[in-house]
């Protein structure tokens, strides 16, 4: 690999995968903090507008860094990837351009009244704003999975005569089918985040001998949301979204399974590691004809392998495609075991006491953040060696005149201002933490 294209490669993928840090967890605690608002209101309990405002205040931090961390990566599509700036942009500048001008600037204002203007706006405008920050920050994600959507899976388009592609169908775009799968299964991973870190935090509180009555709020809600969602994520959003690549871009599920030959019955790969070079799995855990049936819901159907494609189409790096799918699935399916274990725990009146599930609860917090980060690294080594699939290869789309040099430099700059901004996150955080959800009630006495 040319190693200019390598060092854009990496410098995309560092701040895309540092900035999504912040906006799954804005995407994953809106919905939770309108249920926090729903039933304040319905029961008339401050306690519960109390930990919506904490829960305000940290999705506030996260906005704020999403959007400092967010903006450097429209510039880098002109500076790092200009060739596929120009190629494309007449295509997802229409999505781009929505995310910023609705979305964003609905979640923004909104957020700005449901922080600062609860006092002047009656209870129930003060909830009708959580629901518009909520769908601002859902409506802002849709427009960023349908741009990804559409490199994945080109719909709506036509050449021009300058060889790019321009927009010929605004409804393909929106409505591709595969953007409705990846959507489902990323916000259900989003709310799966959020379940998990208000159910941290909450296990914190008790473990530690604070604010019992709000962090049994952040587990109730944070551990029956999570185990909503965790097995949402498993179906039909997952289930989905593995039929849709299975369709689509069959040589990507190969890959992700390492199944070097196509065979019918093919074998479902639980642990193994691949050697692409022997063309083989090592050490293989194996459940028998179940890819076949996940796939096709036939146990005998063939699934076609590796070699039934050239192997300049198969993903450029099989071994980080597998090792990042399999992490992303294994640690769905501990989500799973964990809520389900708290859920009855807490259905059973023992949860607030037991603390070895507390501790669990509390241990599980970054586990989310690193099976979103697997998925979306599955989703884009998948599609490698194109950048838009079957119509760019990615070699085509680099700014050719931006020296591997240059590129290294800016990367370097980016960690060293990214880690002051990581630093400052988890100052802020830690402090809101510190202070608690009872802050304001405690100083108003």
């Amino acid at each position: 690999m040319d190693s200019a294209l390598l060092v854009h490669r990496l410098h995309f993928a560092f701040t895309v995968t540092f900035h999504y840090l912040f906006p799954q967890l804005t995407m994953g605690i809106a919905p939770l903090i309108v249920v926090l608002k729903t039933l304040g209101l319905r029961h008339h309990d401050e306690t519960y507008n109390q930990a919506a405002r904490f829960w305000a205040r940290i999705f506030g931090i996260n906005f704020v860094l999403g959007v400092v961390t967010g903006i450097p990566m429209e510039f880098q599509f002109g500076t790092n990837w200009s060739h596929f700036s120009r190629f494309a942009g007449g295509v997802i500048g229409q999505t781009l351009a929505m995310e910023g001008m609705f979305a964003f600037f609905l979640e923004s204002a909104f957020l700005g009244l449901f922080l600062y203007g609860e006092k002047r706006l009656t209870p129930r405008a003060h909830w009708w704003s959580a629901v518009a920050v909520f769908l601002g920050s859902w409506l802002s994600g849709y427009f960023i999975v349908a741009t990804d959507a559409w490199m994945q899976n080109p719909v709506g388009y036509e050449r021009a005569s300058d060889g790019s592609v321009q927009l010929s169908s605004f409804w393909e775009l929106m409505l591709n089918p595969w953007a409705w799968w990846q959507y489902a299964h990323n916000m259900s991973g989003a709310v799966v985040t959020g379940a998990f870190v208000m159910a941290s935090v909450g296990a914190f509180y008790l473990l530690s001998g604070k604010h019992r009555e709000h962090a049994q709020i952040f587990l109730r809600t944070g551990v029956w949301a999570g185990c909503i969602f965790s097995l949402l994520q498993l179906y039909p959003t997952g289930d989905g979204q593995g039929r849709m690549v299975a369709q689509r871009q069959p040589v990507t599920l190969a890959a992700m399974e390492a199944l070097f030959t196509g065979q019918p019955g093919a074998p479902l790969v639980i642990i193994g590691q691949p050697d692409v070079e022997g063309r083989k799995i090592d050490n293989p855990l194996q459940v028998p004809k179940a890819l076949s049936f996940l796939t096709y819901r036939r146990w005998q159907a063939r699934v076609e392998g590796l070699d039934s494609f050239p192997e300049r189409l198969w993903p450029q790096n099989i071994p980080l495609l597998y090792f990042s799918y399999h992490i992303m699935v294994g640690l769905g399916t501990v989500f799973i075991a964990i809520m389900l274990a708290s859920a009855f725990l807490l259905w059973r009146g023992k949860l607030f006491d037991a603390r070895w599930m507390l501790w669990i609860l509390l241990l599980s917090l970054p586990f989310p953040y690193i099976a979103n980060t697997a998925g979306w690294m599955t989703a884009e080594l998948g599609r490698q060696p194109w950048l838009v699939y079957g119509l760019m290869l990615t070699a085509d789309g680099y700014s050719k005149t931006v020296s591997a040099g240059n590129g290294m430099f800016t990367l370097l700059g980016f960690m060293g201002i990214y880690m002051v901004l990581g630093i400052l996150f988890l100052f802020l955080v830690h402090r809101e933490i510190e202070h608690g959800p009872a802050a304001e009630a405690a100083s108003a006495h």
